[in-house]
């Protein structure tokens, strides 16, 4: 029990972390220092899509369901719901390259808004 409350905790984090990653520049634009902490983690989705690289919190994740049986019970709504979000099935080298450059044009956006902001400001 106690491996599959820690799983949906990763498995929600994870979760968070990729909405994060993705539309995180929006709450930069708010609150502009949070880009320090926003920059480098839509930077690293980024490279984890564009090297098809699988991300640690997966490995961990994984673990975690092995370790309470994950064959031998019925999914919940964590398995359920968000696991095909952050792995849809369909997810190939080329779509995986395509969800980058998603999230860093995005984010190229958002941030050059931000620095037009600031310029717009400063003149």
């Amino acid at each position: 029990m106690l491996f599959r409350v820690l799983a949906d905790f990763v498995m929600a984090l994870h979760f968070v972390f990729v909405l994060f990653a993705v539309l995180g520049g929006f709450l930069a634009l708010k609150w502009k220092r949070l880009a320090w902490i926003h920059v480098p983690a839509f930077l690293w989705a980024a490279l984890i899509e564009f090297a098809g690289w699988i991300c640690p919190l997966t490995y961990l994740e994984t673990w975690l369901l092995k370790q309470n049986g994950a064959h031998a019970f019925q999914e919940g709504f964590i398995e359920h719901y968000i696991f095909p979000l952050i792995y849809p099935q369909e997810l190939t080298r080329s779509l995986q390259v395509t969800l980058g450059v998603f999230v860093l044009t995005i984010n190229i956006i958002i941030y050059g808004l931000l620095i037009l902001r600031f310029y717009q400001r400063k003149g």
